[in-house]
């Protein structure tokens, strides 16, 4: 029996819903690739993978937001996440929610990211009416810096 893919909310190109079992593969894939995960200390195994959609999963269940399995609703392909995390790590800005994003390098450069960014931050404040949200991008992260000052 295939599992639902029912949309939480969308954006105009893309669908936000939460994960299920049949996109550990395909963001397996988006987690081995070497470009996609440039700026983090390594890439994931699948077993990772795994463990981080059950995170997401438990996440959305308590909360009602996580790092959401986006879909180009074109096609209906999981193209990565985009989505809001609750972040609890010792910093100046902690506690916050975050706003973060990984996606496949095919959807690079299409404004995706900075869509369903926008996307989410209209769904933390006008539905979940939560109060603050952060960047936690440090100067490494260029590139997606560039994104997130197209959010502001």
């Amino acid at each position: 029996m295939p599992e639902n893919k029912q949309y939480i909310f969308q954006s105009e190109r893309l669908g936000f819903r939460n994960w299920i079992t049949n996109d550990i593969e395909k963001m397996a894939a988006i987690n081995v690739d070497v470009d996609v995960m440039q700026f983090f200390p390594s890439t994931q195994t699948p077993q990772q993978t795994a463990q981080f959609i059950e995170r997401m999963q438990f996440s959305f269940n308590q909360n009602g937001f996580c790092y959401f399995a986006v879909d180009k609703l074109e096609t209906s392909e999981l193209i990565g996440f985009i989505g809001l995390a609750e972040q609890k790590f010792e910093a100046d800005f902690t506690p916050c929610i975050d706003i973060g994003w990984r996606l496949a390098k095919s959807a690079w450069n299409n404004g995706f990211a900075t869509e369903g960014a926008k996307r989410c931050l209209e769904f933390a404040f006008n539905d979940l009416k939560l109060e603050n949200s952060c960047d936690g991008s440090s100067n490494k992260f260029a590139i997606y810096k560039r994104d997130a000052k197209k959010l502001v």
